[in-house]
Parts: structure tokens; C-alpha cells; sequence
């Protein structure tokens, strides 16, 4: 029987946001709880050497890992990447096992590159992942049967990024929700997990409690959909004292009582999906609870509790025509909105966008690598691609050029630290855009070793350890 002694972890990225030739700078990477997780639930009585490594914060030399397994996680956007390395290692006869989102919602795509594929949450199949491995009964596909017990799960082990936790933001993450009950037409948490579940309050705020810095970072997709729950959780941290993000919904913007526990528990800023100020582009998206004409209420009823705003944009959808752009950025600037984040419609494979875009002839691009929500990979309905793309960057140049943060920031007066620094790394970001091109994108030179583009030059921003913030 195989004894397993070492495990090497591998999380990919697309050429954005990995280490030196990314434009994601250090002030907004945080640190994904993929590993730290996955390190907890190794079974009793198993005690593998764990070796990290994440594009992210490294590059990566493939040719030093030795290891008894190699587990890779990936999103849609580093897939490529992720199937490269996997056929690698498997080359060397490592045996290699994949999971994350795309692995999830493609599995027998993945299954093609790996020994076994993990889907979903794997507080279960992970651990007897691990079992079988050491048993010589490796399956080939991993899959929860039956309910989740989301309660009692182990702390994550955020130790085992080492040095490497000091080019995160914060290596603090932490998940109290799974799942999402809405249902938005291009978005694949409600496609990679069945449900709306939660973990008990008394765990999350034990995890909480344990963090020695004050800041953390939440991840929940869609914490409020329990209003009940997320006013139980928030009042249960106020004694903590500490300071986090997160994502959420508008609807907070309009529950008093929710929007008061939030910023009492400690609460400096929140990831808002508007996706668009055209009500009928809102009708595209499936998302009937945001409505434009509340837009600038709802950001004002966020700065008066002194909670700042990262907004996010959807371009491209059906419904959007060339004044999209403009009118964004004209909004972006009225609303005060402290960094806004723009997003090119992606039609990620498993959603009802990917599948109604298929059935239309409308997918232009099937290299995963260009499906990282800043590039065009399908015929929209009202432009071309090109004026799509070009619409795009338009809007992240001009949304950040340094007179119009300035006054926005000026003029929110809810910006924290954070705020003014991913406000720093996203101006870079936006310059950097352009040149991540196809040729770039698709890029796996670097582990392959067959062909290679002009990878654009390294970022400071993506290469000076400092210290930002989150959208699946």
C-alpha cells in the first residue's frame, strides 16, 4: 500500500493575476481558503509533509516538486494551466487529482488529465480521497452523497503558505455561507453548489476569534440571504472587534437592522454586484432584486454607516448597446462609488448564459485561458466584439483616471485603507489591461516548453509585498 508522504498543492492562474507578468497587484490578492481547508481535513493519524504553491504569489518550478500526490485546484480562467501541469506530473508518474469550480462543472474534461477529480465541497471526499490513495483504491471521480453537515468543521491551516502569506493582503479568509438561492443568469456558484446553506454562528465566530490580526476577508458569495442569520452572526462578532470585507447583495443597502449589525460588528466594506444601470440589462442578468433607480440611495445608505463600496459592472449583455460604457463611468463618478471593478459578460460553462449563448452560435472562443471575465468570447447581441473589448477598457482608463478617484474617494469620506490601496493597485491594473492579449492568454510555454508569446513586463504592484480586497 502507497504511504502518503508528501503532498504538493498546486492553485494556477490566468496571466493577470499570476506573480511578476500579472496586473492583479499584491493590494488586492488575498489568500483563497482552498489549501488552508483541504490541510485541515487530512484524516488523523496521517501526518504528509504539504508543500503550497500558487501562481499568485510564485513562479513556480515544476521540475523541483517531488511529492507522492499532487492535488490542483483552478478555476475556468487557469484550467489550461491546470491541465498542463496535471499531464506533467502524471508524465513523471505522480499521481495528480484536481478540484475547484471549473473541475466541478467540467468534470469529465478534467477527469481526461487526472487520477481522480474531487467535486463540490470536499469535507467529505477529501479525506476519503486520501484514504483510498494510501489503500491503493484511488476513484476516479469524487462526489458528496447526500447532505453536507456544515458544523464542526476544522480551523484552516493558514500556516503552510509560510513566507509566502506575507504577498497576500491577508492570508485571513473565511466562509460562513455556501451556495446561493438566486439564481443570475451567468453566475456559477448556484450551478457548483446545490443549496443555500450555512455553517453554525458559534463556529464561524471561534474561527474568527483566532485570527491575530484585526482585519479578515469573508468570501460568502451571498452572505444576507438569511437575513436572520447573517443579523445573528454580525452581532456575534461585535465583541471581537475586528474589521473584514465581504460580498454582498443591495439588499442590505435597504434592511436597517442588517446594515447597523454589519457596520457595528466591524464591517469597512462590501463587493456590490450592480452588473448594470440599464433596467432592461438587469432583466439579462435574472437578478430582479437590484434596481438602477435605487442604485445611488443604496450607496449612500453604505457610506453613512462609513462602509465603503466596490461596485462591480457587467458589459455585454443582451440588452446593452455602445452607450453602455459612458454611462457607466458617468454613474461610477456620480454615485461616489470608492473602486469600481468592470466585468466583460463570460458565459463560464454549466450556466444558463453558457448554454443559451451555445445553442445561439454565439461562443466565439473555447480556450478556458480567455474566460477571465475581462475578455470577449462570444458574439454580443448589439455591438461588435471589438467594440466590446475596446468599450471595456475605456471604461477602467477612464473610471480611474487620478481626478475622478480623487474626488470620488474625496467625497464618499467611507474609504479605509484598503479602499485607497486597491484604488492604487486598480489604476495600474487598468493601464496593464490592453496588453494581455489572445497570444498571451493562451499562453503555457512555461510548462509546456512548446512556443511562447511576449508575456507583457512584471507590474510593481504585483511584486512588492504590501497590504486589499473580492468576486468569484
Amino acid at each position: 500500500m502507497p504511504k502518503l508522504k508528501k503532498i504538493a498543492f498546486i492553485i494556477t492562474r490566468g496571466p493577470l493575476y499570476r506573480y511578476k507578468t500579472g496586473a492583479f497587484g499584491i493590494f488586492i490578492r488575498y489568500c483563497p481558503l482552498t489549501i488552508p481547508f483541504l490541510a485541515a481535513l487530512i484524516p488523523e493519524g496521517m501526518n504528509p509533509e504539504i508543500e503550497v504553491y500558487d501562481e499568485g504569489v510564485e513562479i513556480i518550478n515544476k521540475e523541483k516538486i517531488q511529492a507522492d500526490l499532487v492535488a490542483i485546484s483552478s478555476v475556468t480562467g487557469g484550467a489550461q494551466r491546470a491541465y498542463a501541469y496535471a499531464d506533467y506530473f502524471r508524465a513523471r508518474s505522480i499521481p495528480v487529482v484536481m478540484g475547484g469550480v471549473h473541475a466541478t462543472l467540467m468534470t469529465e474534461e478534467a477527469a481526461l488529465h487526472a487520477d481522480a477529480v474531487a467535486k463540490g465541497i470536499a469535507v467529505e471526499t477529501w479525506p476519503q480521497l486520501l484514504r483510498d490513495f494510501e489503500n491503493g483504491g484511488l476513484k476516479k471521480i469524487y462526489q458528496q452523497e447526500g447532505e453536507v453537515d456544515f458544523s464542526g468543521w476544522p480551523i484552516p491551516k493558514r500556516g503552510h503558505y509560510g513566507s509566502k502569506r506575507k504577498k497576500f493582503i491577508t492570508v485571513n479568509s473565511v466562509q460562513a455561507s455556501y451556495g446561493c438561492p438566486n439564481k443570475c443568469f451567468f453566475c456559477v456558484t448556484p450551478c457548483s453548489v446545490k443549496g443555500y446553506h450555512h455553517r453554525p454562528v458559534r463556529d464561524v465566530v471561534e474561527e474568527v476569534s483566532r485570527i491575530k490580526r484585526k482585519h479578515f476577508i469573508f468570501l460568502d458569495p451571498s452572505p444576507i440571504e438569511d437575513p436572520a442569520y447573517a443579523k445573528e452572526l454580525y452581532r456575534a462578532l461585535i465583541p471581537l472587534k475586528k474589521k473584514w470585507l465581504s460580498p454582498s447583495t443591495i439588499k442590505m443597502a435597504f434592511d436597517e437592522e442588517l446594515l447597523e449589525a454589519a457596520a457595528a460588528s466591524g464591517c469597512e466594506g462590501l463587493l456590490i454586484g450592480f452588473e448594470s444601470i440599464v433596467k432592461a440589462s438587469i432583466g439579462d442578468t435574472c437578478k430582479s432584486f437590484n434596481y438602477p433607480d435605487k442604485y445611488l440611495q443604496a450607496v449612500k445608505n453604505f457610506h453613512k454607516k462609513g462602509i465603503a463600496v466596490m461596485g462591480c459592472f457587467v458589459f455585454g449583455l443582451d440588452s446593452d448597446d455602445k452607450n453602455i460604457f459612458k454611462d457607466t463611468v458617468d454613474f461610477v463618478n456620480e454615485a461616489d462609488i470608492d473602486v469600481p471593478r468592470f466585468t466583460v459578460c463570460t458565459p463560464y460553462p454549466g450556466t444558463p448564459l453558457y448554454k443559451k449563448l451555445e445553442s445561439e452560435g454565439r461562443i466565439t472562443e473555447r480556450d478556458w485561458g480567455m474566460y477571465d471575465c475581462q475578455h470577449v468570447v462570444f458574439k454580443p447581441a448589439r455591438m461588435t466584439a471589438a467594440e466590446l473589448q475596446e468599450g471595456h477598457h475605456w471604461a477602467w482608463r477612464e473610471a480611474y483616471r487620478p481626478a475622478s478617484t480623487a474626488r470620488r474617494l474625496f467625497r464618499s469620506r467611507a474609504a479605509t485603507h484598503l479602499a485607497l490601496l486597491a484604488t492604487f493597485a486598480y489604476t495600474r491594473y487598468a493601464r496593464a489591461l490592453p496588453a494581455y492579449n489572445r497570444g498571451v492568454m493562451t499562453d503555457l510555454s512555461d510548462i509546456t516548453g512548446k512556443g511562447s508569446a511576449a508575456l507583457p513586463g512584471s507590474h510593481p504592484a504585483a511584486e512588492e509585498p504590501g497590504t486589499a480586497a473580492a468576486r468569484t
